[in-house]
């Protein structure tokens, strides 16, 4: 069971992880290529179902199938390739899918109270994505969202490309390229409503990554381990440079092995100045 609160500046804003997917419309399932899979544990379908009471409640026979065949793909190539240290079909459920979809509901509301505006159609890029998460579930949990995942090395933005077509998912782009490129490509700059990470960098190197490519008054969210508070002090000059502020933390909360995460939103206030972000590599190297 996953669930979540927030530690602001603002108020608490509670909400169930059961509820967090508002009546995903029912779409009729196609006939997918299935994968096999060579695992003692849990097939991907009966680690689903072992989740349901959860955060699968609200998702359509189609969501269910694009999520199997996409943990059927990521184990399948992880074989040959470097995508993920997880190879059993349930830890991969908790630790991956779950894990991902437990940030929708602190990205939701923060959207929906901070730009007032509606969350149904927002354009999202996950910076660093890397096996596609979170972005790619995110792109199967809220379909009406056009998701672009932004990753620099080809081989996994060949599973990527390979992912979306056997999960048959129309509203996302792989992208292959830098954050420190496309921040200053003006096809790609202050272009979008959100921008996530996960697992990519700490918050001031982030920062640089990430906010050059969100709108003003966009949001910045960056999923973190349970104890962020001095990545996110040390943070606070980078993320004033890119125009942006803290806008809250939210604690989610695993009754797992895996204990709790952080996501770290950050509020775009201001456009970011031309000379970020800095050329490839010099964010990571100098930190701001």
């Amino acid at each position: 069971m996953l669930a979540w609160r927030c530690k602001p500046p603002a108020a608490l804003f509670p909400l169930s992880i059961g509820t967090f997917v508002e009546h995903f419309p029912f779409i009729k399932p196609k006939a997918f290529p299935l994968y096999r899979i060579k695992s003692k544990s849990l097939t991907t379908a009966a680690a689903i179902r072992t989740h349901n009471s959860s955060c699968f409640d609200s998702f359509s026979c189609r969501q269910k199938q694009q999520i199997r065949l996409y943990v059927d793909t990521l184990l399948q190539w992880n074989q040959k390739m470097n995508l993920t240290a997880v190879t059993d079909v349930d830890e991969v459920m908790e630790r991956h899918i779950k894990d991902s979809l437990a940030m929708l509901p602190p990205i939701q509301d923060s959207y929906i109270s901070r730009c007032n505006s509606s969350i149904d159609s927002i354009k999202l890029v996950d910076v660093g994505t890397g096996a596609g998460l979170p972005g790619l579930v995110f792109a199967i949990a809220c379909p009406a969202w056009k998701v672009t995942l932004l990753e620099s090395m080809n081989k996994r933005c060949d599973f990527l490309e390979h992912a979306v077509g056997v999960t048959g998912l129309s509203n996302v782009e792989v992208v292959r390229g830098r954050a420190e490129n496309l921040g200053q490509n003006v096809t790609f700059r202050e272009k979008f409503d959100v921008a996530v990470a996960r697992a990519v960098a700490e918050m001031r190197i982030l920062a640089e990554y990430c906010l050059p490519l969100v709108r003003v008054g966009g949001l910045f969210i960056a999923a973190k381990g349970h104890d962020p508070q001095e990545e996110v002090r040390n943070a606070e000059r980078s993320l004033k440079l890119m125009g942006a502020s803290v806008l809250q933390l939210c604690s989610v909360e695993s009754h797992s092995p895996y204990g709790q995460r952080t996501a770290i939103i950050c509020s775009k206030d201001h456009p970011t100045p031309r000379k970020y972000p800095r050329d490839p590599g010099t964010p990571a190297k100098l930190p701001l």
